[in-house]
């Protein structure tokens, strides 16, 4: 029998109750708490050198991205909504945490983080978590790969060891200053960089389990202070890493000028609730569980109020570091927590040998997760398969190379909204026992078709009626050649009918009106019939009928001159 360490008392778990304590109320023993401990552990030397590079990368101090992972990710794990997320500083941050302090400065970009945790506890409490998994998969991965390509390009300077006295943000002007440095390259960082990828790649490839990160980081420092390499050092260049995380403090930033940073603010959440989200959704498939959504939010809103108040970066649920948590064996939030402890302990006896890693070696594990980023199979897969796809994942990768990332997921949702809704619109048809007018032709002037022999006309309407839909809808309609008494149009397979629909159904029955014939409305769901009675003119339809065989009775009955 297993004994729990901790236990709470059992009660329903609500949309907004952690996943730690839904742990604990499962009954919490020392066999969880081992495997918890040891994934813990596993993360945090994932974390350690990445959270570094992250944070170099961003032009912050490599320390403020320790901070993230310590601070940020306690609260993840603590108030989250999935089992095994790890939150901490996103690579998919760089490019937007980068442009943020450069123009506002870092204390500029605390605030934006602070306030773009606001807007995340907002987005939560509000129950709006699913809305943001409505961003197409073509778009992820457009602007991942953008980011990923754009980080790189930040790279290049240390991979190559070039002397740049100020590095642009912006993409090409950033490459015109990496060309125009190429002459100064230095042979013994572009030497450890190339062995650097190599290494991790192939321990990645021959020693999956090993954490190849850390130790190829661990190996450059010790390869450049034995042998004197003359290439830049976290030390040469940011001097000392304190071994405490600050007290915590508000940023120190004109309130007058925080209405500027609304924009980078809404961009910092929304890539925080895209990326926490599917690194959710990576964590429920690995488990076979399933997070809380809204929960999850929360628990970003939260977290990205805390890492400003402690100098670090913007914080989000990272999808490589959760997916090994989960291979390391975790079974509850506790891992996380385990986590964020091992990076603290790092912080405060390895600081001081932080000072010897060469940049060099942080680039390259930089580089190894650029590449990583790139989802290669998917891109490929929509490039092969689908050409409305491909155009959308093209434009997202363009514009938030050429622009911004902001821009970039605009631009990509309102391409993937159009795509969706006329691939919805052709799924709409329109059947019946009706004739269509003639095409106009030379031999006469197309203005009324062969007649129907039945006086009552059925027409069925297949697929959903909203506004995409509504052009080819009105033109079917239009083109109906028959002259009957009566139109019966049955909506039984029109799942959904929106006010632009209804609107042009009632223009139909108007026009059936002037010709002598009524218009019944057949199997109309509720939604559909609440639709087109809120929205078209009162009294332009005969009726609403539960079927068509109903409609056609009634048409008689109302008609004594029809046959019965």
């Amino acid at each position: 029998m297993t004994t729990a360490a901790f236990e709470v008392k059992p009660t329903p778990a609500g949309p907004f109750t952690p996943k730690l304590v839904t742990a604990f109320r499962e009954g919490y023993d020392v066999g969880r708490l081992r495997a918890d401990a040891l994934a813990g552990l596993t993360v945090a030397i994932v974390a350690l050198p990445l959270s570094m590079a992250i944070a170099i990368a961003s032009g912050a101090k490599p320390e403020q991205g320790l901070y993230a992972s310590i601070v940020g990710g306690v609260v993840v794990s603590a108030l989250g909504g999935s089992r095994v997320q790890i939150g901490g500083p996103a690579g998919a941050f760089i490019v937007l945490v980068a442009t943020t302090i450069a123009t506002y400065g870092f204390q500029g970009f605390l605030v934006a983080t602070m306030l773009a945790g606001l807007m995340l506890l907002a987005l939560g409490y509000l129950r709006l978590g699913a809305y943001i998994r409505y961003i197409p998969h073509s778009v992820i991965v457009g602007f991942t790969a953008a980011i990923a390509l754009i980080i790189f390009a930040g790279e290049v300077r240390d991979l190559l060891g070039l002397a740049i006295a100020h590095e642009p943000a912006p993409l090409w002007p950033k490459l015109s200053a990496l060309r125009a440095a190429l002459p100064s390259a230095n042979a013994a960082a572009v030497g450890l960089s190339a062995a650097c990828v190599a290494a991790i790649f192939a321990l990645k490839r021959f020693a999956p389990k090993f954490p190849g990160m850390l130790v190829v980081a661990a190996a450059a420092a010790l390869a450049t202070f034995a042998f004197r390499l003359p290439v830049e050092t976290i030390g040469s260049r940011f001097g000392g890493m304190p071994s405490l995380p600050p007290m915590p403090r508000f940023p120190a930033f004109p309130l007058a000028d925080v209405p500027k940073l609304l924009p980078a603010a809404f961009a910092i959440a929304l890539l925080s609730g895209i990326e926490s989200l599917l690194s959710a959704v990576v964590g429920d498939t690995m488990t076979g569980r399933r997070h809380r959504a809204n929960c999850e939010l929360v628990a970003q809103g939260w977290a990205n109020l805390a890492s400003p108040l402690f100098g670090g970066l913007s914080v989000t649920g990272l999808v490589a570091r959760t997916a090994t948590n989960v291979r390391a064996h975790a079974r509850t939030p506790v891992a996380g927590l385990f986590h964020s402890l091992f990076v603290l302990l790092f912080l405060l006896v390895g600081a001081p040998l932080a000072g010897y890693v060469p940049l060099a070696a942080l680039a390259a594990v930089l580089a190894t997760v650029c590449w990583n980023m790139v989802e290669w199979s998917q891109l490929l897969s929509i490039l092969r398969n689908d050409r409305g796809e491909a155009a959308t994942m093209a434009a997202t990768f363009l514009v938030t190379v050429l622009r911004d990332l902001p821009t970039g997921i605009a631009v990509g949702v309102t391409l993937g909204a159009i795509l969706f809704m006329h691939r919805m619109a052709n799924m709409v048809a329109i059947s019946g026992t009706s004739p269509l007018e003639r095409e106009e032709t030379d031999e006469g002037d197309g203005a009324a078709g062969a007649q129907s022999d039945e006086d009552v006309v059925a027409l069925s309407i297949d697929g959903p009626l909203f506004y995409g839909a509504a052009a080819s809808v009105e033109y079917a309609l239009q083109r109906i050649g028959a002259r009957p008494k009566a139109f019966v149009i049955d909506l039984a397979r029109a799942p959904f009918a929106d006010a632009t629909a209804a609107h042009v159904l009632g223009a139909f029955a108007r026009s059936a009106a002037r010709r002598g014939a009524a218009t019944w409305l057949a199997a109309a769901s509720g939604q559909v019939r609440g639709a087109i009675e809120t929205n078209a003119e009162a009294g332009v339809f005969a009726g609403f009928a539960p079927d068509v065989a109903s409609a056609k009775a009634e048409a008689r009955r109302r008609f004594t001159f029809l046959p019965s």
